[in-house]
């Protein structure tokens, strides 16, 4: 199935399965980056459902060291994580407000060091303003960007709860008019350089990256930076054709 635009599909209330650490990580503002092998088919709200696989210590501990050490890259290293990394549950939501690559990322002098590093992978998309469910939803999940039912989101819209990031990032948008404006390629003629981050990494920054990396490629099939979509780097599969997919 080929990339799909954001004309293909009637996104409603649309969900992401995630696997743990990783999800929880997204919705409480620590991750600011999400990785994925395809370019991001919506902008606004995008709900995080946590994936079925509880996640091993050793997964948690690299992750949450990987962004320990990306933090303190911009001077910060009071950083709260979550007590609990909940699996079979929708957790909470992001805004998604662009979707560039990976080079466009590590060359851009507009975000925070920190923030540069966590591109990982061929397309990342950006999300502000995360909010977690005070009571998160049991619920099954799917490949790829799918529509939440319509009781679920009704619930769910009511339960969010704002998080305290560690550091509120701002993207700004080529376009402020255009929601879409903030796309692969539209920062190409902005940056220069080798498309490598301009951060100097320290050895404990190397392997926190090297653990975060290791962590990551146990889901994937390509030995990809890309844990979070379950099914690794398939193409998002459209709510026409989710029900014929494996539920997670």
């Amino acid at each position: 199935m080929g990339t799909r635009g954001r004309n293909d599909i009637n996104y409603r209330n649309p969900c992401l399965t995630m696997h743990q650490p990783w999800a929880s990580l997204l919705v409480y503002g620590i991750k600011r980056v999400e990785g994925r092998s395809w370019p991001a088919p919506i902008r606004g709200r995008l709900w995080i459902h946590a994936a079925s696989k509880i996640p091993e210590p050793a997964t948690i501990q690299a992750m949450e060291d990987f962004y320990r050490e990306i933090y303190a890259v911009d001077g910060i290293t009071d950083i709260k994580f979550p007590e609990h990394y909940p699996t079979s549950r929708l957790i909470g939501c992001v805004e998604v407000v662009g979707c560039v690559t990976r080079e466009e990322l590590v060359s851009w002098e507009e975000v925070p060091g920190g923030v540069q590093l966590e591109g990982q992978t061929d397309f990342c998309w950006l999300c502000e303003q995360p909010q977690k469910l005070i009571v998160p939803f049991e619920m099954r999940g799917f490949q790829g960007v799918y529509n939440l039912e319509h009781k679920i989101h009704e619930a769910a819209a009511r339960g969010l709860s704002a998080v305290r990031v560690p550091r509120p990032v701002k993207f700004p948008l080529p376009d402020p008019r255009d929601p879409f404006s903030l796309k692969p390629g539209s920062l190409v003629s902005t940056f220069k350089g080798s498309g490598m981050p301009k951060v100097e990494k320290s050895e404990s920054l190397t392997a926190a990256v090297a653990g975060a990396r290791a962590a990551a490629t146990q889901f994937s099939k390509s030995g990809s930076f890309e844990p979070a979509a379950v099914g690794g780097g398939d193409e998002p599969i459209s709510s026409r054709t989710r029900n014929k997919s494996t539920a997670v």
